[in-house]
């Protein structure tokens, strides 16, 4: 992955191409650490750096592991078992050396929001071992209902809106909810009454604190010709620009790519079911077929995050399944 000084313009489809290239797919993974609240990655590309980040991890005050676009439900190419490959993601989870304290999904956990889709969900969430699991609704879980029986299920109690924020050693979490009423172009879009709360959610806060804000749709205008993007995402940046440290995660682009602006550095994730082709390469967004099976426990992957008190960084790793 790219150090944490550089900045990537995804509007020339040039420039995301290379920068695809040389970013989305290499190494074995990600490590995400957090230290003194910045959030920072290291791309794991040997078994030595696997070695080396298990030893950062026994020093981090807590981890947490991110997976997103599980699509349990897809039966096609390239994933026509996408059940196995969360299965082996929550394996990969489960084995780790350090266990992380949540697991953050960031939507897209079904592919058409069928009740059957969200039982199988359900049922392989139950063997993760961690403290608890944290959702926000892809637009593939707010099929037909506008996400009822998503936050009947994975909802956190209390959420009137669905979106919810807490506080986990130190670091404050937000999480956004942009599928719903979705914009021209299939943008997403947060809406005033969840801009109103989030501003009064963060009031209180001091600019030390560390923010990790996760939500399924890009939070920044990665590709808005294919609705990779939030529409009024600008306003959520004002509230946290105040902020030293600030950490966007999301997914829905099957693929990884950073942007950093300021204090604010933004990560998409790699998804567990299928990849997607890099913004602006190809006529549209959709699964990529021609991933041959072999090769496709190495487009897919989780990211971990970890935070170490009295450092500057907080690291973050994207590990494939492969």
């Amino acid at each position: 992955m790219q150090s944490d000084g550089d900045s990537h313009d995804s509007q020339d489809p040039r420039t995301r191409r290379d920068f695809l290239k040389c970013m989305a797919w290499a190494g074995a993974g990600t490590l995400w650490f957090m230290r003194g609240g910045i959030l920072q990655a290291r791309t794991l590309t040997s078994e030595a750096d696997a070695g080396s980040a298990a030893g950062e991890a026994a020093n981090a005050t807590f981890s947490f592991v991110q997976i997103s676009d599980s699509h349990i439900g897809f039966n096609k190419a390239p994933n026509p078992n996408v059940t196995a490959t969360l299965q082996a993601a929550l394996d990969h989870i489960n084995a780790q050396s350090v266990r992380p304290d949540f697991v953050m999904h960031t939507g897209d956990l079904t592919h058409l929001s069928r009740p059957d889709e969200f039982d199988t969900v359900a049922e392989l969430m139950r063997g993760v071992r961690t403290q608890r699991v944290f959702y926000v609704p892809g637009e593939h879980d707010v099929i037909g209902d506008n996400g009822a029986e998503f936050f009947r299920r994975f909802g956190e109690k209390g959420s009137s809106g669905g979106w919810y924020s807490f506080d986990h050693h130190g670091v404050h979490f937000v999480a956004l909810v942009n599928v719903l009423n979705l914009k021209a172009g299939g943008l997403g879009a947060l809406g005033t009454e969840q801009l109103a709360w989030m501003k009064k959610d963060l009031a209180g806060l001091s600019a030390e604190t560390p923010v990790v804000v996760f939500a399924h749709m890009p939070l920044w205008p990665l590709y808005p010709a294919w609705g990779w993007g939030t529409d009024d995402s600008a306003e959520a940046l004002s509230l946290v620009k105040r902020f030293g440290s600030v950490t966007v995660l999301n997914g829905h682009i099957h693929q990884i790519q950073q942007k950093v602006e300021g204090n604010v550095t933004f990560y998409t994730a790699r998804s567990t079911a299928y990849p997607q082709p890099a913004p602006g390469v190809g006529p549209a967004p959709g699964p990529l077929k021609e991933v041959p099976p072999d090769k496709l426990a190495s487009y897919l992957g989780v990211r971990q995050v970890r935070h170490v008190a009295g450092s500057h960084t907080l690291a973050a790793t994207d590990e494939a399944l492969s």
